[in-house]
């Protein structure tokens, strides 16, 4: 795409609207006994992380988490406009559905195109009634099966997209028309033009991440969100750091997580402008946590649930 002068001006005020590196600190607000996952808000303002190696979710209030849910390994989680619940349980081989309190109601997607899941990973709605979600089940560098899949409106599953090497995060840009995908194992962020819900245009490259460094255990990008200027926030698993990335696929900034297996990210506070993140404190044998790093300026979008 052809960069006019307006457009650059408006991505130098969007990075300048950004907090520098180092003016933000992360704030721990509540450990949990394992390694967390998938957080996401429902439309009061509760949090809820997902603990994969713990069988649990759980909702955060202030500095308190209790469990929610029992599922056997939640990872990615979204709410619907009617306050049920989307969450991919790799154990189960399915997205499952819960109502607004916990209780599994059915399963979302258990196969696509007469082929069971895998272990669906992490999950964006669209406009329509559906969603797209990852399973990078099985999948790496030497093993690149890893999918990306579609659920309509009438709940039938769609592959469409597949060769990747353990895709996670995923997020639909607004407008619906280009579709984000983090593949972990080659370290980058990918991109495909939607021409129609469940319709994808051929991948590209949208932006390579940082490598890992002294002290840093992985460089594998996680979970994905973007603020409403269009910059991608990328949860950077076992490199402690959030990377923020341009609309047109720069790193212009490198936040300090909080976890080490920083694993995924979602906005909230009263005016978005908080970044909630989730992971371990090292490696997900220790304990898990959610931090929260303050981003004045900076306003988040909402991905999904009630209001």
């Amino acid at each position: 795409m052809k960069m006019t002068a307006t457009l650059w001006l408006g991505l130098a005020i969007s990075a300048a609207d950004l907090p520098a590196d180092r003016s933000v600190a992360p704030v721990k607000l509540v450990e949990v006994p394992g390694y967390s996952e998938g957080i996401v808000f429902d439309g009061g303002g509760t949090a809820y992380i997902s603990l994969p190696n713990n069988a649990a979710i759980y909702k955060v209030t202030g500095s308190t988490a209790t469990v929610w849910a029992r599922v056997p390994a939640p990872n990615g989680h979204k709410i619907l406009p009617d306050g049920t619940h989307l969450v991919c349980d790799g154990a189960e081989h399915a997205v499952l559905h819960l109502d607004h309190e916990g209780k599994v109601i059915g399963k979302a997607s258990t196969e696509s195109e007469g082929k069971a899941l895998r272990a669906p990973n992490d999950l964006t709605l669209d406009t329509h009634g559906g969603f797209y979600f990852t399973d990078p089940g099985g999948s790496g560098l030497k093993n690149p099966i890893g999918t990306v899949h579609y659920v309509d409106a009438k709940g039938t599953t769609h592959l469409v997209a597949n060769g990747l090497a353990f895709p996670n995060g995923i997020v639909l840009r607004p407008d619906g028309r280009t579709l984000l995908v983090g593949e972990s194992q080659r370290n980058r962020i990918l991109s495909y033009q939607v021409s129609a819900p469940g319709a994808l245009g051929a991948m590209t490259v949208f932006a390579t991440l940082p490598d890992k460094a002294a002290g840093q255990i992985g460089n594998e990008p996680d979970g994905i969100t973007l603020d409403a200027d269009g910059n991608l926030f990328v949860a950077h698993y076992g490199m402690g750091q959030v990377q923020v990335v341009s609309v047109d696929g720069r790193v212009i900034r490198r936040y300090t997580a909080g976890p080490l297996t920083t694993s995924n990210v979602a906005f909230g506070g009263p005016n978005r402008d908080q970044l909630f993140v989730t992971g371990a404190l090292g490696d997900q044998k220790t304990p898990g946590a959610l931090f929260r790093l303050d981003l004045p300026g900076v306003k988040g979008l909402w991905m999904g649930g009630t209001r």
